[in-house]
């Protein structure tokens, strides 16, 4: 099992604490020792300081000489003396360490050892500490030289159970003082590694699942302020981004299988489209080929037939390549106003309707904007007008309206039938063999469909009228579409 983030805090912590703790408890112990150490060097000089004054005050005032015979006669007044001044065991030896006089008890002494007064007696001053029973008592021994001369040693016990005792409710008050703030960090620690890590084991389970694919992870709101708060809302926003491309990219995949489909009606119709006038063409050119020659009257007839079907063919070849373009690119819409295309289209268009003894009546006054490409909608509104010129009857009115209706821009293009001609605009696929495909509309229709529109088509009382629907302009929904491009 892979340790956590937060077991892993817990134990750097532990450990951590733990160092920190025996460190101090050791550097602490060892200034209170030196602390009384010290405490006791200077007491103990005091003792010496003192005891030596005494001493040669006892030579002076005895008149004795400077050595270790008058050291010895003297030996038990100054034990005694020094005992009720100094409140403490004493004892006298010679400068061969024989025992001279004693306050106490001949073992007073014995348990301390005689380290301290081994010393002494090479000249040296020092001091044994032992500890029995919660008791310290140091042991303190020093050369007494008057004049230049070693006469003897004294040696003193001291009680220092208080200093200790005193040192020991330090040591224990800092030691439980240390635990108590160490255990409050631990404890802030443990609630820190908990508020940063449980939040953090949430999204890792949650990355974990949508990096299997599930998608639909939700996450537990938050009102926390910090990093990893931010890091949650971020997460969650972030996904909800990922869910709506994935989102768009299957809408785009269904869209492309729609565009497949549609594509292979669209060449099976082509091929049917184009098949009749080119069987047309090959069986007039070759009955022109084989009989022509001989009869006029066949040829000059085979061969208008040929240069009409041959000018079908091509406009079908033309509307075939406009009808080919990519009907899902919408790189090029923007916010398009279609009055004013529609205002210019029918301008254009007058000189070719005039020829034809046709008038156009053109309403296209208010703005009707669109998300649209400027282009493809110039394209439908002459596609529209063009077929109302072509099918119209001669000395009628075409009517193009342009209005707004119910959230849509609608262009209305309407005619009178041409009896002779054909059935009219609403017509003009029905007037095609079976399997026709109406190239000139199916191009409008494309056009209407990949604006978000519609294309509609109806005749009433000899009147013919095509009406083109396009979504009108949404602020709100074009900002969003453009953020998600």
């Amino acid at each position: 099992m892979i340790p956590s983030i937060q077991h892993k805090f817990l134990i750097g912590f532990l450990v951590i604490f733990a160092a920190a703790f025996l460190v101090l408890n050791h550097f602490v112990a060892r200034i209170v020792e030196s602390g009384n150490e010290k405490i006791m060097t200077q007491d103990l000089l005091a003792l010496k300081k003192n005891s030596n004054v005494y001493v040669k005050q006892a030579f002076l005032i005895n008149h004795f000489d400077q050595d270790e015979t008058y050291f010895r006669e003297i030996a038990r007044d100054m034990v005694d003396e020094l005992r009720r001044v100094a409140s403490n065991e004493v004892a006298a030896y010679s400068v061969d360490g024989r025992l001279l006089a004693s306050s106490g008890d001949a073992d007073s002494f014995a348990a301390s050892g005689d380290g301290d007064l081994n010393n002494a007696l090479s000249g040296k001053t020092s001091y044994t500490v032992r500890h029995s029973n919660g008791e310290a008592t140091v042991s303190y021994s020093y050369p007494v030289v008057i004049e230049g001369n070693k006469v003897g040693i004294m040696r003193f016990s001291k009680d220092y159970t208080y200093l200790y005792e005193r040192s020991e409710r330090i040591l224990a008050f800092i030691r439980y003082t240390t635990i108590a703030i160490f255990a409050a960090a631990f404890l802030f620690s443990y609630v820190l590694s908990r508020h940063i890590t449980i939040p953090i084991a949430r999204l890792t389970r949650a990355t974990t699942e949508v990096a299997d694919g599930h998608l639909d992870v939700r996450l537990r709101s938050t009102r926390r302020r910090d990093e990893v708060g931010q890091l949650t809302r971020n997460f969650g926003r972030m996904l909800g981004k990922i869910k709506l491309q994935i989102g768009k990219i299957e809408s785009d995949r269904d869209r492309m299988t729609e565009l497949y489909r549609h594509r292979k009606r669209f060449y099976d119709n082509v091929t049917h489209e184009l098949k009749t006038p080119l069987t047309s063409i090959l069986g007039y050119a070759e009955l022109v080929r084989d009989v022509g020659p001989r009869d006029g009257e066949l040829f000059a007839k085979g061969m208008k037939h040929i240069a009409e079907e041959s000018q079908r063919l091509h406009s079908l070849v033309v509307e075939l390549l406009e009808q080919s373009r990519e009907a899902d690119d919408r790189r090029d819409f923007e916010r398009t106003e279609v009055s004013p295309i529609v205002r210019d289209v029918c301008e254009g268009m007058r000189f070719k309707a005039e020829r034809y003894g046709l008038r156009i009546d053109c309403e296209a006054d208010g703005g009707a904007a669109v998300d649209g490409s400027p282009d493809r909608l110039r394209q439908l509104a002459i596609n529209l007008v063009d077929n109302a010129i072509k099918y119209g009857e001669a000395s009628s009115d075409i009517v193009v309206r342009v209005r707004e209706e119910a959230g849509y821009a609608v262009l209305s293009v309407s005619n009178r039938l041409d009896s002779a001609d054909g059935e009219g605009i609403a017509e003009a696929s029905a007037a095609r063999e079976p399997g026709s495909l109406g190239l000139g509309l199916g191009i409008c229709r494309r056009i209407a469909a990949d604006h978000g529109g519609s294309l509609e088509t109806g005749s009433s009382n000899g009147i013919a009228t095509v009406i083109a629907k396009i979504p009108l302009w949404n602020e709100n929904k074009s900002e969003g579409e453009e953020m998600g491009r």
